[in-house]
């Protein structure tokens, strides 16, 4: 089975542990290359370099972070399953790849039960953004407004099978209310067009749009997390300037954290007929 780091829910997977290596030379004794399948610059990116940056000091060896991009994380999956699986190819990623994807893809190029947890590095989390020319305040006042006005609201997403686009599923099931959705290919197009009003409401993780909230050019309404987000001691800071919180965990817990994650979304996906691109 091969080793991974992914990222869940904005959250890049991390933690190591060396007993997942049986080898019977130190782990490691060359250089370890973490795949992040998703673009350069953004947070499934930026997150493994960080981390790996404090790997390679601890280990005295390179840590190499490659970006394979392309098909919602399934290219970047693709080429860790098919590395030999001696605990130096590691993936890091969103949910897509090895949650989310199995349940809106046929037939996968990988098999996402053959990769082995090794830990939850950080979270980070999804938040709910309006544009300002939308008369609410509150989320109370959006759930208000949206079922005084049934499919006026529209929401933009990274793309459809996206934890954006999902989480604003939930959100439509769970408040009762009618949005439509209208998908873009990655966070920055579809915040382009929040920005200029042409969609009224986002669901998207909070590292991306923070600048815009603080200035005022959006609206945040609240945080999809179960605690507010904390300002994180100095020693954490390039983690915080991400708005990520460092998490850290077992193999156990993060499998653990896999299979309810696939369940929820599972169950998104079935409620709304989420179907890919």
């Amino acid at each position: 089975m091969r080793p991974t780091i992914a990222r869940m829910l904005a959250a890049a997977l991390c933690g190591f542990p060396l007993a997942l290596h049986a080898q019977a030379q130190a782990y490691p004794n060359k250089s370890v290359r973490i795949v992040a399948p998703f673009p350069a610059g953004g947070s499934a990116d930026v997150i493994p370099r960080i981390i790996g940056e404090k790997l390679s000091l601890k280990w005295g060896q390179p840590v190499i972070v490659e970006n394979r991009a392309g098909a919602a994380g399934n290219i970047g999956a693709e080429y860790v399953f098919k590395a030999e699986p001696d605990g130096y190819t590691l993936l890091s990623s969103p949910p897509p790849p090895l949650i989310i994807n199995p349940n809106l893809y046929r037939n996968l190029p990988f098999d996402p039960a053959q990769f082995v947890p090794v830990g939850v590095m950080v979270a980070i989390p999804n938040v709910v953004l309006v544009n300002p020319t939308v008369p609410v305040n509150s989320i109370r006042e959006l759930i208000a407004y949206a079922k005084a006005n049934p499919d006026k609201l529209n929401y933009a997403s990274q793309g459809s099978g996206t934890t954006s686009h999902l989480t604003g599923e939930m959100f439509k099931s769970m408040a009762g209310v009618r949005l439509t959705h209208i998908p873009y290919k990655g966070s920055a197009p579809a915040l382009t067009d929040l920005l200029a009003g042409q969609v009224e409401m986002m669901f998207d993780n909070l590292r991306v749009s923070r600048q815009d909230v603080v200035s005022g050019k959006l609206r945040l309404l609240a945080v999809c997390s179960e605690k507010r987000v904390a300002s994180l001691p100095d020693v954490q800071r390039r983690l915080a300037d991400l708005s990520a919180e460092a998490i850290g965990s077992t193999p156990a817990q993060m499998a653990a954290f896999m299979k309810k994650d696939a369940e929820r979304w599972r169950a998104v996906i079935r409620s709304a007929g989420v179907k890919a691109d």
